[in-house]
This record gives C-alpha cells, structure tokens and sequence, in this order.
C-alpha cells in the first residue's frame, strides 16, 4: 500500500492513498463490520436473546388486510380474553384493534408488544 502522509504543523494530518487501495480498505472495513453483526447474532442466539419467526408468520404479517396484533396474538397461542386481562383492557378493545376500528393507546400498545414479545414497531400496521 502505497500512503503519502501530509503535515500540519510538524503534525500528521492527512494521508493520501491510490483509489484502488482507498476502495480496498472500504471494503475490508464493511466485511469486518458485517463480521461483528453477524458474531453479535450469534451470541445472542446461543444465549436465547435471539427468536426467529417462522416464514408462515411473516408471509401472513407482509398481507396488508392482517393484523399484526392478532397475527402475533395467535403466534403467541392467546385469546383475545387473555390478551386482554394480560393489558389491561376489556376483550372488546383487542377486537377493535385487531378489526383497526380502534387504535391502541401508547401505553396499551407498549403492553401489547411486552405481553405479545416484539418491538412496538413490529405491531403496527403494513402501509400501503
């Protein structure tokens, strides 16, 4: 690797290199980050930090007309009773959510994901 190093007052400031080594250490810099993603997954599933859905969930989660709600409320193999008692809310309420007549509150739908084990995120709607 060929580097011209350029000063700033008696200090190190800049360091010139030919493209082809500059797109060479870009490359090399993404594949270890990619590298430490990768080993940070691993650790978490060996430590049973990590859940994978099966593809059946996610191909129904991608149709729009679904209901994350429900979807991972019959994943997670739950009533909308029980779902309901575990949030704190009547049956009623997991029905309009689950129809979208009702949207949940921001507490009630930080429940839903602690109760139902996702991110928020994950239980909101597919927008078109």
């Amino acid at each position: 690797m060929n580097v011209q190093i350029l000063e700033k007052d008696g200090h190190p400031e800049y360091a010139v290199l030919p493209i082809d080594d500059f797109n060479k250490l870009a490359e090399d810099s993404e594949m270890l980050h990619d590298i430490a993603a990768y080993d940070a997954v691993k650790k978490d599933m060996a430590e049973g930090n990590e859940e994978f859905f099966p593809a059946d969930l996610i191909e129904r989660l991608m149709i729009e007309e679904n209901n994350p709600i429900m979807e991972y409320r019959k994943y997670r193999n739950m009533t909308q009773a029980a779902l309901a008692k575990a949030i704190g809310v009547q049956q009623a309420a997991i029905a309009q959510f689950e129809t979208g007549k009702r949207e949940p509150l921001a507490r009630q739908m930080q429940k839903l994901a602690e109760v139902l084990k996702v991110d928020m995120e994950m239980l909101l709607p597919i927008s078109s």
